[in-house]
């Protein structure tokens, strides 16, 4: 499934945050977005997903091919690990979570409630929700934040082994994943005659 991006612009409260952003992204393929808070990464991603409309341009996808994790990782507290993907696996219509578990070294805490786990952890759970999906895109908005150097490194495998299979994905992050991807510099898609200053990241 590829996703294609032709002179995309989006904004945010109103006001212009990216002008004419265009890649395309194949099968097996992964994409850093790079840049300072305010470029404009959780807004592209967030315009991709179909969580805000773009001003300008186009978007050639299947919507049903996306899965999006953001800032948030989508967790009910009172619900245990399995409980939480299995929840995930019916929304999405798939079956089975052991591979989500093992994946992201959870099946120990299959029986532990979402709102004891670490930080860490409820982190792991959120990105685990993307293997019960069964979709081949994945919007990925700073995935790695609250995991220790081993969790980042087990990332890491999981979005190797997705794009080995066929998968692809969009990763805005801060962090060197050792995977193979194209970069995206997000400043060359800032709006022309745009302040300086930085937006805030809610925004952007």
């Amino acid at each position: 499934m590829t996703l294609k991006i032709e002179k995309l612009s989006a904004a945010r409260g109103g006001r212009a945050v990216i002008e004419n952003v265009s890649f395309s992204l194949a099968p097996g393929q992964a994409l850093i977005l790079r840049g300072p808070n305010g470029s404009g990464k959780t807004t592209l991603l967030r315009t991709l997903a179909g969580l805000q409309p773009a001003t300008a341009g186009d978007i050639e996808v299947a919507s049903e091919s996306i899965a999006y994790a953001g800032h948030l990782d989508g967790l009910k507290g009172t619900l245990t690990v399995a409980e939480n993907l299995r929840f995930w696996a019916r929304l999405f219509g798939t079956s089975g979570i052991d591979h989500a578990l093992r994946a992201f070294e959870l099946s120990s805490l299959h029986d532990r409630h979402a709102q004891n786990l670490s930080a860490g952890q409820k982190r792991r759970l959120g990105l685990a929700r993307l293997l019960v999906t069964g979709r081949p895109i994945w919007l990925l908005d700073e995935p790695t934040v609250s995991l220790d150097v081993d969790a980042v490194g087990l990332f890491a495998s999981v979005v190797t082994s997705h794009l080995a299979t066929g998968g692809s994905a969009v990763i805005a992050t801060h962090v060197a994943l050792g995977i193979d991807a194209e970069t995206l510099d997000m400043n060359k898609f800032r709006p022309t005659g745009k302040s300086d200053g930085a937006f805030d990241e809610a925004f952007a």
